[in-house]
C-alpha cells in the first residue's frame, strides 16, 4: 500500500467526530443569527472563470490561485474569496433590482500559497453581503449583526477594529503621492510594516515632512476620541469625509448597544484592492490572525455590470473554532445521541426501542453486544463519540 495516500496534502486536513459536530453546531448558531437580520442564503460554485478573480478585481494574486483548464481551454480557478462571486451573482440575477439585497453564504475557499506559516490552504468561511445600500446605517447593521453572532457562539473577549480606506487615500492625495507609490505603501501598511514604508519613501526621495505625515497613521488607533486628533492631520475632503463617516457609524453602533466591542484604527488597510470605505477586522485571544474581515466595496459590482454599492464580511470558521477551543469555550450542541446495545435474541426489541427515541428526535445507534467486551468498553466508546446515554438490552 502507498502510505502517502493515507495522508492529506499540505494545507488541508480531515475533520470528524466531536470536532466536526462542534463546527456544524457553531455554523448553525451563526447562520441563525444572520437569518434573524433578514439575510437569505445563496450558493456559488466552488470554481469560477479566472477573470472573476483577475487582477482588475483587486483580490487574490494570480500566483496564489489554484488554476486549471476545462475541456474548452478556459482558465478556471478554485475560489479564494467569496466577495467577487457574490458581486457576479448580484449582477447576473439581480441586475434590475433597485432595492437592497441581503445575501448570506457558507463554503470553502482555497489559497495556493506556501507562505501560510502553518495555516490551512482550504478554509470554511461564512459571510453576509448587503448590496444596494450606501448608508451608514448599512455599515452599522453589518457590524452589529456580526457582534451579535459572535456573542451567540459564546465568544466574549474580542474586538472589532474599524478603519476607513478613504482616510489613507486622502492623506496620499494630500501629499501628492503617485498611484504606484500609494499601492506600494498600502501593501506595507496592510501588513503593519511601517519600517518598510519609511525606507521605501526615502528611496523615492519623498520629503521628510511627507514621510512623517504618513508615519503618523501608525498611531491613529483607539477609542472614538482618537478621531478628533486624526481629523486635524489634513483638511483633504476624503480625510474629513472618512472621519465624519466613522463618527456617524459610532452613533449607529451606540444605538445597537454594541459600541463596547468596537475600536478604531486608521492604519488598517487590506491587500484586497476592492475595498473603498469602511473596513473592519475582528481580533480575539488565542489566535494570531483575524477571525473576521469585511468592509465596503462600492466599486466592485459595477465591474460586473450592476451599478450598486455594497458592504459585507466573512467569518473564518476554522480560526474561530480554534479561538473558542483555546479560550475553553464549549459550543452548545443540540443533538442528543443514544447507543442501544442488544444481544443476539433482542434485535426486535432493540429496534422498537430505537424507533421510540428516533420519533422524539434523538439520534440512535444500534450495536450488537460482543461478549468478549465489557460494558465499560461500550461506555468509553460512547464518551469518545459524543453519545450521551447507553441502554443495554441483554439477557
Amino acid at each position: 500500500m502507498n502510505t502517502e495516500l493515507i495522508h492529506t496534502p499540505e494545507g488541508v486536513r480531515d475533520i470528524y467526530g466531536k470536532e466536526y459536530a462542534n463546527k456544524l453546531a457553531m455554523q448553525n448558531i451563526l447562520h441563525k443569527q444572520i437569518h434573524l437580520y433578514g439575510y437569505q442564503d445563496i450558493q456559488t460554485p466552488t470554481f469560477e472563470y479566472f477573470d472573476v478573480f483577475g487582477k482588475e478585481i483587486g483580490t487574490t494574486p494570480a500566483k496564489d490561485l489554484f488554476k486549471f483548464f476545462d475541456s474548452d481551454g478556459n482558465i478556471l480557478c478554485l475560489r479564494p474569496d467569496f466577495t467577487p462571486s457574490m458581486a457576479r451573482c448580484a449582477a447576473k440575477y439581480f441586475v434590475d433590482e433597485d432595492l437592497p439585497l441581503r445575501l448570506s453564504y457558507v463554503g470553502n475557499t482555497f489559497s495556493n500559497t506556501s507562505l501560510l506559516q502553518g495555516k490551512l490552504k482550504e478554509t470554511t468561511q461564512m459571510g453576509a453581503e448587503l448590496m444596494g445600500d450606501d448608508s451608514v446605517e448599512a455599515d452599522g447593521e453589518m457590524i452589529a449583526m456580526l457582534i451579535d453572532a459572535l456573542l451567540k457562539t459564546g465568544l466574549k473577549q474580542f474586538q472589532v477594529s474599524v478603519g476607513e480606506i478613504d482616510y489613507f487615500k486622502g492623506i496620499c492625495e494630500d501629499l501628492s503621492l503617485s498611484g504606484e507609490q500609494e499601492n506600494v505603501i498600502r501593501d506595507y501598511i496592510s501588513n503593519k510594516n511601517f519600517f518598510a514604508v519609511k525606507e521605501y519613501l526615502q528611496s523615492e526621495k519623498i520629503a521628510d515632512e511627507k514621510i512623517d505625515a504618513i508615519m503618523m497613521i501608525e498611531d491613529l488607533f483607539g477609542s472614538v476620541d482618537m478621531l478628533e486628533e486624526a481629523e486635524k492631520l489634513s483638511n483633504h475632503c476624503l480625510v474629513q469625509g472618512a472621519i465624519e463617516r466613522l463618527k456617524a457609524l459610532y452613533e449607529v453602533l451606540c444605538a445597537y448597544g454594541v459600541e463596547k466591542y468596537v475600536s478604531f484604527d486608521l492604519g488598517m488597510l487590506s491587500s484586497y484592492q476592492y475595498y473603498t470605505g469602511i473596513i473592519f477586522k475582528v481580533y480575539t485571544i488565542g489566535i494570531g490572525d483575524v477571525v473576521v474581515k469585511g468592509g465596503r466595496y462600492d466599486k466592485l459590482l459595477p465591474y460586473f455590470g450592476k451599478n450598486s454599492p455594497a458592504i459585507g464580511f466573512v467569518i473564518v470558521i476554522d480560526d474561530l473554532m480554534q479561538a473558542l477551543k483555546r479560550q475553553k469555550i464549549e459550543i452548545p450542541t443540540e443533538s442528543k445521541n443514544l447507543l442501544i446495545v442488544y444481544d443476539g435474541l433482542g434485535f426486535g426489541e432493540a429496534l422498537k426501542e430505537a424507533k421510540v427515541h428516533r420519533d422524539k428526535g434523538i439520534n440512535v445507534q444500534l450495536m450488537r453486544y460482543d461478549a468478549s467486551k465489557s460494558k465499560n468498553e461500550y461506555d468509553i466508546y460512547a464518551k469518545n463519540h459524543s453519545i450521551h446515554q447507553v441502554i443495554y438490552l441483554l439477557e
